[in-house]
């Protein structure tokens, strides 16, 4: 939940407020805490004392008004709302050069979701994250802060005006990897592909939980795969479930890419 007077983001969620603490303290303005949790944030506390801070025990409702959530978990930091830097290419050139992969959401625009697929990202150790300036797309929230689980503090976002002009200047210097229904290779092949392409670093491109990533997109990938449903192999034309969460997704691929 944003504070668009004070310019100031919730972010609730023990692990989420727990990461922050230990990798971005000074980010935190304010933090409100549940009688409960308490004792577990003495030490925050105490380096918020120091510089002046802002920190008060509330009942649980008051933190639910704070951070429109009842999922708060007894704890909310209030941060200046986080500054999404436009991508440009200084960054991906430095990418290519370090060999150093990233992920690019089209259009994904369910907060959970893509508050998943940044804390599988922190996960497996890819720390680029790219999103469209589009209001299909979902961006930081409270919402997808906490489900990221401490997620956001070790990933770098960056947005683009254009998916398809980002997607045209990567040519030859990434492995546009798009997911697709439609693909004929899958997620198991991801290595070959690698290789087969000079074991360039790899941008996957996950799409819109409900019609997948656009045809521009597809049209500017170098490959598309598919994760295999039970029944691929005996022929079957489709899944009994139409397709994974695009987050559940979003590991498995990272996995397979990352072996």
């Amino acid at each position: 939940m944003k504070n668009t007077k004070t310019n100031e983001l919730a972010v609730c969620g023990f692990a989420a407020v727990k990461k922050l603490e230990k990798n971005h303290p000074e980010k935190i303005r304010r933090l409100y805490f549940t009688e409960e949790v308490a004792p577990k944030f003495g030490g925050l506390c105490k380096k918020l004392a120091k510089e002046h801070g802002i920190y008060n025990q509330k009942p649980a409702g008051d933190l639910e008004k704070l951070s429109g959530t009842v999922h708060h978990q007894g704890v909310v930091a209030m941060i200046d709302v986080p500054e999404i830097q436009q991508l440009d290419s200084g960054i991906t050139d430095s990418w290519a050069e370090n060999g150093e992969n990233a992920i690019l959401m089209d259009r994904i625009g369910n907060a959970a979701n893509f508050g998943a697929i940044v804390r599988s990202a922190a996960f497996f150790g890819i720390k680029n994250v790219i999103i469209p300036m589009d209001e299909a797309q979902s961006t930081i929230t409270t919402s997808s802060y906490r489900v990221a689980e401490g997620g956001m503090e070790y990933v770098n976002i960056y947005c683009v005006r254009s998916t398809a002009r980002l997607l045209e200047a990567l040519k030859g210097k990434m492995i546009r990897l798009g997911t697709s229904l439609e693909a004929k290779k899958t997620v198991s092949e991801i290595g070959k592909i690698k290789k087969d392409n000079g074991d360039r670093p790899v941008l996957i491109i996950l799409g819109n939980e409900e019609h997948g990533i656009s045809d521009v997109v597809k049209q500017n990938c170098d490959e598309l795969v598919i994760i295999p449903w039970a029944g691929m192999k005996e022929g079957k034309a489709e899944s009994d479930v139409d397709s994974l969460n695009v987050a559940q997704a979003s590991s498995i691929i990272f996995y397979e890419m990352m072996k």
